[in-house]
């Protein structure tokens, strides 16, 4: 509640700036037109003037003013991107399921995780791949399931950053950090299979991982929670089933079945 009621207050400034913006721009084609027709009417302006003229650089004026305007939209618009994937990403559930696009709700986790995907001083940017395919809405606790995709793709993103450890930039670069997210429908079950090329799990971790407090992370950087909630909400409040594949040295694939 507390976030959505944020991305609220956001938009109200927001909207009133985006609204303005192209008001803005015709005022200033406007201001452009009345300079233009001086100039045709008094062709040799006052030495005060053409001095101004010089001085301001109008002709500079002229081919930023535009670049400026439309920076500000485009920052407008990126707000307003942040504020409605907050929205989905913190929607409430209620006691009864909710029609929900669940790629609306893998977006959101996505742009809330950016920028834990972009480049740092170690690495280049870890990659997101979607390959969405045609999948119908369904009936569902949105909140939940999107706490789902944040715990598999945060885990990803360890995993990836664990991987990294005693390659240089360049390596990495040569063989850069990917997360693949594929959705279809497969025997009247939406499937979303995550996966990251990361360093993998051998078999003795691999079937530890739902378990209850069970964590390769070290001490204070994770609980043993996530994928055993994870695997509750998938399974026992929507009748799914979360499922895993690791090969070690090549990756992590977890594999979300729902109901349709």
């Amino acid at each position: 509640n507390l976030v959505a009621g944020v991305a609220h207050e956001i938009n109200n400034p927001v909207g009133c700036i985006i609204g303005n913006v192209d008001a803005v721009q015709n005022s200033i084609n406007d201001l452009f037109g009345l300079i233009d027709l001086y100039q045709e009417e008094l062709p040799q302006p006052s030495p005060t003037i053409a001095e101004e003229l010089k001085t301001i650089d109008l002709q500079y004026l002229r081919d930023d003013l535009p670049n400026l305007i439309r920076a500000m939209k485009d920052g407008g618009d990126r707000i307003t991107s942040i504020s409605k994937s907050l929205r989905t990403f913190s929607r409430a559930d209620s006691d009864q399921k909710q029609t929900f696009n669940l790629h609306e709700g893998i977006d959101s986790t996505i742009l809330i995780l950016r920028h834990r995907l972009k480049a740092n001083d170690t690495r280049p940017a870890i990659e997101v791949v979607t390959n969405y395919g045609q999948i119908p809405a369904i009936n569902c606790f949105p909140g939940q399931l999107n706490q789902v995709f944040m715990n598999i793709l945060a885990n990803a993103i360890d995993a990836l950053d664990e991987s990294n450890n005693g390659r240089t930039f360049a390596e990495i670069k040569a063989n850069p950090n990917c997360i693949t997210i594929q959705t279809s429908v497969e025997n009247e079950r939406v499937k979303i299979a995550i996966t990251d090329n990361g360093k993998g799990m051998n078999e003795s971790v691999k079937q530890k991982i739902f378990d209850h407090l069970f964590t390769t992370k070290a001490v204070g950087k994770g609980t043993g929670l996530g994928l055993a909630i994870a695997r509750q909400i998938v399974e026992s409040t929507h009748g799914g089933k979360l499922s895993c594949n690791s090969v070690l040295g090549e990756g992590t694939e977890f594999i979300i079945e729902l109901p349709v």
